[in-house]
């Protein structure tokens, strides 16, 4: 905590119109409500004993997190109820309240209720990420547990695109007048079903991939396309075509298993 203060502190003495991008976390969906509580209130921590407020902020939370309980219909947009079921969804609803009183302060707020990032950089050792985990046993070879429906529906956005998203949200959000607070989905517009995602693994790796589909599954919404009627100019910037996310994906993914011990690599 001590260190995310002297680098707010550091950055408002250098530029006193500065940004806050707050993208961290490392809880999942099956993470403990323990795990989530204590990263809320890192948050909430940072927030209430931060010497000085940034001009603008990008609070990244989640879009499946936000909607997965909405009684609307799919897409969900920006208009739609944030209704979480689950204990992760109700931490990133916290951290989107918890905004108080940085934006009662004058900080103009961007919430933005990401889709599913996939991409170079990702960390294979936590249990989420289809996409990686679909890179990881094409080349590992090793079987990989599907434990949600094939027609489950999830936007998938590249992780530079989302990143360049972010950053026009936070240049955007600061024309806003002082204190204001608003909500963006940050997603391709694209969305694609579990067995979709797989059979394009399979034309681009040319091979069907180790799958296993356990009698006991994930309970998860099966339909949670969203999409942005928010500031939808920055939507272009989510460009990169599925497939060459996916192949740069499996490059990057080929690379740490080369360079490391984790299993499959070379």
């Amino acid at each position: 905590m001590q260190a995310l203060l002297e680098a707010a502190e550091g950055a408002a003495q250098d530029t006193p119109m500065w940004r806050l991008a707050w993208c961290a976390g490392a809880g999942v969906i099956g993470s403990s409500a323990a795990d989530l509580d204590a990263e809320v209130e890192c948050f909430a921590e940072f927030i209430r004993r931060m010497p000085r407020p940034p001009a603008a902020a990008f609070i990244a939370s989640s879009a499946g997190g936000a909607y997965a309980g909405s009684p609307d219909e799919p897409p969900y947009t920006e208009a739609s109820a944030a209704v979480a079921v689950n204990a992760y969804g109700h931490a990133k609803l916290r951290i989107e309240a918890a905004v108080s009183p940085m934006s009662a302060a004058g900080t103009r707020v961007c919430l933005g209720r990401i889709a599913n990032i996939y991409g170079p950089g990702q960390n294979l050792r936590k249990p989420q990420g289809l996409v990686s985990q679909l890179c990881l046993t094409h080349l590992n070879r090793q079987p990989l547990g599907i434990h949600v429906s094939l027609d489950s529906l999830r936007d998938y956005v590249f992780v530079t695109d989302a990143a360049e998203v972010v950053c026009a949200c936070l240049s955007r959000v600061a024309a806003e007048p002082a204190g204001a607070v608003v909500t963006k989905i940050v997603a391709s517009g694209q969305s694609r079903s579990v067995g979709a995602i797989i059979g394009e693994s399979t034309r681009a790796f040319r091979r069907r991939p180790l799958l296993t589909t356990p009698s006991s599954r994930t309970a998860q919404v099966r339909d949670l396309r969203v999409r942005s009627e928010v500031w939808p100019e920055i939507d272009r910037l989510a460009r990169t075509p599925f497939l060459v996310g996916l192949r740069r994906t499996v490059d990057d993914i080929d690379s740490q298993l080369r360079a490391t011990s984790l299993p499959g690599g070379r």
